[in-house]
């Protein structure tokens, strides 16, 4: 079975998916092949809302039964709302990786950072290897 790669979504080429939700925030995720490679999550360590975050910076983290991944921002700005139900199940990431699984929101403070993430082809080609 092929990967979920939704048309809709932004990449990173460390795995992230965003969501443009309005003007100026993004939801952020890891993608339907991040979660398949980490395997079986078992922890996720989110970002503390308020946090500044700059493209590229470790700002969360996801353990799985194979590894711990450190999961990077995509984008500059501030963390303003992060998914607490992951703290008690972190297997939504495995689940539900585009929707329940989501993992933080960020308030965009350079929308141009969003010009820099691949669209749904680009990373097809990113994951065929």
């Amino acid at each position: 079975m092929g990967m979920l790669i939704p048309e809709d979504l932004r990449y990173s080429a460390d795995h992230e998916w965003v969501r443009v939700e309005d003007d100026n925030r993004v939801r952020v995720g890891i993608t339907d092949y991040a979660q398949d490679a980490l395997g079986d999550i078992v922890y996720v360590d989110l970002p503390a809302v308020g946090s500044e975050v700059t493209v590229g910076q470790s700002i969360s983290e996801v353990e799985s039964t194979k590894s711990v991944s450190d999961i990077y921002a995509p984008v500059k700005g501030t963390v303003v709302q992060v998914n607490e139900d992951l703290n008690d199940e972190p297997e939504r990431l495995n689940a539900d990786p585009y929707g329940e699984g989501w993992m933080f929101v960020i308030e965009l403070g350079d929308a141009g950072t969003l010009d820099d993430l691949m669209d749904a082809a680009g990373y097809g080609e990113l994951t065929k290897g």
